[in-house]
């Protein structure tokens, strides 16, 4: 006979965090989107083990009120399986029972009680915890759990209430779901009101076909959708979705042209995802030469048929020869995917009936005997009407007047352009060396006058060969020390002359090495980046920027302007229009030698207030910048005093006065310079 063992704290404590997890898990599982049945086996078979039972089931509530086995775990187990048809229905009366309980119902082994409905009862061993599942509006399922009978009342009445509380994450699963699907029904009818709304915007055929083609694709869902209109005895695809312009005489548009004149022939819809078995000969073999050649595991053609008319209804109720013909085909394709859905289908039907009106209007509408004639003639028609026509005459003496106007009244004339605010005097700070930044001494608007130390810089390739010509200078000087000593001992007159020839060797090093080495002390200097120029640092957070990181020669650190001097505006003119400056600038000098072009701007800040300046310079050369592309800079002079408190880089946009030209030049004269560049120089 075992021996239960004791529950220690720690078992408690593992038991509790083994149930916190199995809860967070059905939490997550309450928010997910995944499939009910999926949700429904995570489901119970985390609340089972939470609550250490025997197994489980959950009943799904059908739509005539009858109860069907959703999912279960460890039903065998429970011995419900084998218990009696009598039995069984004593079950079934408990388990309709507890779904008017909302609170649950907790049933012992082996009883039964006498209702109004008849005998329920609990015909297992194990204890029945019963929750039904009620949303808002209905009760959509029951939870049973198979219990151990040794659990002992207070456990029980912990664990009814953990499954009322797992339960209601289960309904709020279900309610998700719901809100869900409302929320696609609301988006498909939205997405049929556009489509119906688009296909009958044009009365162009062509038109009506590709809006069709688009729309329809995207309401399906599908890979591809074509559509066909009948001429004669044949139809052209004259749409596909995705494709402006495609190539029909292609091999697989002719096979699809092919395919939908031999299904719109026979009037049947045609269904393909794989089997050709119950397809008619003529269409079998077509089919099977498209999908070789397109590659389509699912083909769809619906012949359009012409729609009767209400006047129609009744006669064609009279008369089967009123029968409308075909007007085309829609065509709708599975590349990857060869299962034809009934959410498939449903969507094909609704496209196939709403495109037929739209199509059949658009071709009754076009075919219409010169119908481009009368419809220019009804477009213009009314002006020429007794009414309309001094009205008309008035009209056009107005826009004659206005177009005359536009090319005989002077207006001034001003080239628009973007640029900054910079001070004149400013320096760029470069690194003059390779090395590694050892240390930055300003901060970004610190004051600094010339000479200033910016920057350390240090090179470790540097310091070890001024490290190596020390070695060499003390290895030198003492080889030179010791020969002296042996120079000032010989005795033979050879030896003396051999000594004497090394020591010169030896002084000539020396100073070879000391001209190096002074070479090497200048180069040291420019380890320290100095300031050329008195004013403030006005590059942001430059120590974040530089600090321990590696520079090359040549290389910007920072920038250093004097705020306290002269401003100036850089403005950056497209290339395009430099012309009309230098053009104005010229004729300007004619009239004025000392005359400059006036400059109207204002600043980003200051939008309200126009200030005025004029140009000092105009670079010979373009530059590409990234935003503005091509363009030339212009240098903008102006008074101080008129903006006291300048920002540096703030954002300028400046008008720059070109003399007066004709209002309409002014207006259009990028219309202009386009046409004379584009059409009149290309073709004259």
């Amino acid at each position: 006979m075992s021996v239960q063992q004791p529950f220690t704290p720690d078992m408690v404590e593992r038991t509790k965090q083994h149930i916190k997890e199995l809860v967070g898990e059905i939490t997550q599982l309450s928010q997910s989107d995944m499939p009910a049945e999926e949700f429904y086996a995570q489901f119970l078979q985390r609340v089972v083990a939470a609550v250490a039972g025997v197994g489980g089931v959950v009943w799904k509530v059908g739509e005539t009120g009858g109860l069907a086995l959703q999912c279960q775990v460890n039903l065998r187990e429970s011995g419900l399986t084998e218990v009696e048809k009598e039995k069984m229905t004593e079950h079934s009366r408990l388990l309709y029972k507890a779904l008017k309980h909302p609170e649950g119902i907790t049933t012992p082994p082996y009883t039964s009680s006498e209702e109004e409905a008849g005998v329920t009862g609990n015909p297992t061993g194990c204890i029945l915890l019963l929750q039904p599942l009620i949303t808002e509006v209905e009760t959509v399922g029951l939870v049973e759990i198979f219990q151990r009978a040794e659990v002992t009342a207070n456990t029980l009445g912990g664990y009814q209430r953990f499954l009322r509380q797992m339960s209601e994450l289960a309904v709020e699963f279900l309610r998700t779901g719901q809100l869900r699907n409302l929320a696609d029904r609301q988006l498909l009818w939205n997405r049929v009101e556009e489509f119906v709304k688009t296909i009958h915007e044009s009365l162009d055929p062509y038109q009506t076909a590709y809006t069709i083609a688009n729309e329809g694709r995207r309401l399906i869902e599908c890979d591809r959708v074509s559509i066909a209109i009948r001429r004669g005895n044949r139809c052209r695809v004259e749409a596909v979705s995705g494709q402006d312009l495609f190539d029909k005489r292609s091999n697989a548009i002719r096979l699809l042209n092919r395919l939908a004149t031999a299904v719109v022939s026979v009037e049947e819809p045609l269904w393909y995802s794989g089997d050709t078995s119950n397809l008619a000969p003529q269409v079998e073999k077509i089919v099977d030469e498209y999908v070789d050649e397109s590659h389509s595991k699912a083909v769809v053609v619906i012949p359009l048929i012409e729609p009767l008319r209400e006047e129609d209804k009744e006669d064609y109720k009279k008369r089967m020869d009123n029968k409308k013909k075909p007007i085309g085909a829609l065509i709708v394709e599975q590349i990857e995917n060869s299962a034809l859905q009934s959410t498939l289908r449903q969507r094909v039907e609704l496209v196939e009936k709403h495109a037929c009106v739209a199509l059949n209007n658009s071709l009754e509408h076009n075919n219409l005997f010169l119908m481009p004639v009368w419809r220019a003639i009804g477009r213009w028609s009314w002006v020429m009407k007794a009414r309309t026509l001094p009205k008309t005459i008035l009209v056009l003496i107005i826009l004659l007047t206005l177009l005359v106007g536009l090319f005989v009244f002077p207006y001034k004339f001003e080239v628009e352009a973007e640029g900054q605010l910079i001070p004149v005097d400013k320096a760029e700070i470069f690194a003059q060396m390779d090395g590694d930044i050892s240390d930055v001494n300003v901060v970004h608007g610190q004051v600094v006058q010339p000479g200033t130390q910016l920057v350390t810089l240090r090179n470790v390739e540097f310091e070890e060969k001024v490290t190596k010509l020390k070695g060499e200078m003390v290895r030198t000087n003492s080889q030179r020390a010791s020969k002296t000593a042996l120079l000032r001992q010989a005795a033979d007159k050879m030896e003396q002359s051999r000594l004497a020839g090394e020591i010169n060797e030896l002084n000539v090093a020396l100073e070879y090495y000391a001209r190096e080495m002074a070479l090497l002390q200048r180069q040291q200097q420019n380890l320290v980046v100095k300031s050329q120029i008195g004013g403030i640092v006005v590059t942001f957070d430059v120590k974040e920027k530089l600090e321990n990181r590696p520079v090359q020669r040549g290389q910007v650190l920072m920038e250093v302007a004097n705020p306290n001097g002269e401003w100036e505006i850089e403005l950056y003119m497209p290339e395009k229009r430099i012309g009309l400056i230098r053009e104005a600038q010229k004729d300007l000098a004619e009239q004025f030698p000392d005359g400059d072009l006036r400059v109207t701007f204002i600043l980003a800040s200051q939008p309200d207030e126009k200030l005025t300046g004029k140009i000092v310079e105009i670079h010979k050369t373009a530059e590409v910048r990234e935003e503005k592309g091509n363009t030339v800079l212009v240098r903008v002079a102006f008074d101080k005093a008129q903006v006291p408190n300048p920002n540096m880089g703030a954002s300028v946009t400046g008008k720059i006065y070109c003399g007066e030209r004709s209002i309409g030049y002014v207006w259009f004269y990028d219309l202009i310079a386009f046409i004379q560049q584009k059409i009149i120089f290309r073709w004259f």
